[in-house]
């Protein structure tokens, strides 16, 4: 009997020992895995801050605002173009997203949804007068902008890039170009540039920025890099740059400027005709509307 009860009482005391090393065993590994989890959601958010503004507050009722005003109210001929998908195909592009991966491809299914015919003649390109060329383009309305186009309008001073974990958008920060080629907003207007001259039909126009020191025609701009090649010769006639200064600015650089003979030579060289004029009178006379005094807005000087 003392044997037996010894024996059962060895068996309770291992048992009970396992368990107690059984049960720490559990705890210590919800510890370390409480640890871990915690330590990712530490890290994740320090890799995906970066130095651009993050996406748009309400980024789908703007775009959907925007599209459906272009469509029903501006250019009511479009009215077939469903905003809804157009919306959809735009998220699907970016959202859960690396936004240092995005590509043409996560793109096309928009740029075919949101396309539209660009009239002749109409094509208006820019590069450093933005503002200038969208006030001139709202008071004439024979010229367009890939800001003016479905497109552009929706996507003007809008940001917007994603993230791999939920809620699959960040709207905190999105990467500018020096940070990574491919965020979404760069590639978005890559495409969006080539497609808007590729488009392009009759006589264009360039309004380009003779106050700039560093020269009015840069070859890494949209322009110089991707607009002026994706012209096509056989639909364009001919190109008629209007180089326009600030009132009361610098001049420097005109018509016969180094970088307006580079402009003019790459233009020459895919056989387009090309016309250049200085302060093309119709846009400096929306200029004048915030100068009307300066000298540089009087129409003829009286002499006696």
């Amino acid at each position: 009997m003392p044997f037996q009860q010894g024996a059962r009482t060895r068996q309770r005391t291992v048992l009970l020992v396992g368990m107690v090393v059984l049960l720490a065993a559990l705890v210590l590994a919800v510890v370390l895995a409480s640890l871990l989890t915690h330590r990712e959601q530490e890290d994740g958010p320090k890799m995906l801050k970066w130095k651009d503004r993050g996406t748009t507050k309400n980024l789908q009722e703007v775009i959907l605002g925007r599209c459906y005003n272009y469509v029903m109210a501006r250019y009511p001929e479009l009215g077939d173009k469903d905003c809804l998908k157009i919306w959809d195909s735009l998220k699907r592009a970016f959202i859960y997203k690396n936004p240092c991966n995005i590509t043409s491809e996560d793109y096309q299914p928009l740029m075919e949804l949101a396309s539209h015919p660009i009239p002749c003649n109409k094509s208006l390109f820019w590069s450093k007068t933005n503002d200038l060329a969208h006030r001139y383009t709202k008071s004439n309305q024979n010229f367009l902008t890939l800001e003016d186009t479905l497109l552009g309008y929706m996507a003007d001073r809008v940001s917007w890039c994603g993230d791999p974990s939920a809620p699959g958008i960040n709207y905190e920060s999105c990467p500018k170009r020096s940070e990574c080629e491919s965020n979404p907003g760069s590639v978005f207007w890559k495409m969006a540039s080539k497609m808007f001259a590729e488009a392009a039909c009759g006589v264009v126009q360039v309004m380009l920025n003779g106050s700039v020191e560093a020269g009015a025609f840069g070859s890494s701009s949209i322009f110089g890099s991707i607009e002026i090649f994706n012209l096509n010769p056989d639909k364009v006639s001919a190109v008629h740059i209007w180089l326009m200064h600030d009132i009361g600015g610098p001049q420097s650089e005109s018509c016969s400027g180094h970088s307006i003979k580079r402009l003019k030579s790459i233009l020459e060289a895919r056989n387009f005709k090309i016309t250049c004029e200085d302060n093309y009178r119709p846009v400096q006379l929306l200029q004048c509307v915030h100068n009307p005094d300066h000298t540089d807005c009087r129409l003829c000087t009286n002499t006696m």
